[in-house]
């Protein structure tokens, strides 16, 4: 079921009716599609959510696109769904939504999955990202579209061997947004910065990298994991930035461990299951 977003609340895709909700964080170029390969892949526990991030396929785009009001936007799409709290999986800029929801709304939050991304945009003072956003944006300026660009970002981000449906994906995800929802999103991306609230994560959490990620490197996410109370870290050794649609099968199996090792925590916890 695909529902509409609104004004308000982003456009999303269910699948499933599980007790448990898993909420999908797309990046800077995906759509509700990006995590197709993980629909249904961890059992019939589970409801999954994929939205389109605000400005994204059919969701409206926001006033002003920063972080907090993208945390809000993903709260929404709880409530449109009557979920208490989710499992929430973000991927590179997506992680850094899910990031802002744990400082905004960790009580909604069953556990956290972070995929490809960093706690903070770049090298700390403006001088780098000036300069990111102006070379980003070069191409924009010059009439090109997403689409033009897809094809050499998306080969830029892979590492090896991934999965050609995979790598299709991506260009297709990316081929479908628009200029001003990308420039929105790029104006957004280099403004965010989470570092000193990491140590504030109370949720169980896992951290998945790409061997071959230069966009979010592994000794990143694996300084990030440290920072994390209690969190896992998991490299995928063949993976590039899009470690879940690169390795579906690999990202798969970590997730699916994650979440069946919180089904023990909470028999052992509680001497029975708890949902969202």
């Amino acid at each position: 079921m695909t529902q509409l977003g609104d004004m308000l609340t982003p456009a999303y895709r269910k699948v499933g009716d599980g007790p448990e909700t898993i909420l999908y964080l797309h990046g800077i170029g995906g759509d509700r599609t990006s995590f197709d390969a993980q629909i249904g892949a961890f059992g019939p526990g589970f409801t999954h959510v994929a939205w389109d991030m605000p400005g994204y396929g059919d969701s409206a785009p926001l006033p002003d696109m920063t972080f907090g009001a993208l945390a809000d936007a993903a709260l929404r799409v709880l409530n449109d769904l009557g979920t208490n709290a989710a499992h929430i999986v973000g991927h590179s800029m997506g992680g850094m939504v899910a990031q802002e929801m744990a400082v905004l709304h960790q009580d909604r939050m069953r556990s956290l999955v972070l995929s490809g991304t960093s706690p903070a945009f770049g090298k700390p003072g403006g001088d780098w990202q000036e300069k990111f956003l102006a070379a980003r944006m070069k191409p924009l300026d010059e009439g090109k579209t997403p689409a033009d660009l897809a094809p050499t970002i998306v080969n830029a981000l892979i590492g090896d061997d991934p999965s050609p449906d995979g790598v299709r994906a991506a260009v297709a995800s990316m081929s479908r947004i628009t200029p001003d929802a990308y420039r929105a999103a790029l104006t957004c991306l280099v403004q965010f910065d989470r570092r000193d609230t990491l140590g504030d994560i109370a949720v169980p959490t896992i951290l998945v990298s790409g061997a071959r990620d230069e966009t979010a490197p592994p000794k990143v996410m694996e300084r990030m994991a440290a920072a994390i109370p209690n969190a896992q870290y998991i490299c995928l050794e063949a993976a590039g930035h899009l470690a879940n649609l690169e390795q579906p099968a690999a990202f798969n199996a970590a997730l699916s461990e994650f979440f069946s090792n919180l089904d023990a925590r909470n028999e052992a916890d509680h001497g029975f299951r708890t949902h969202a």
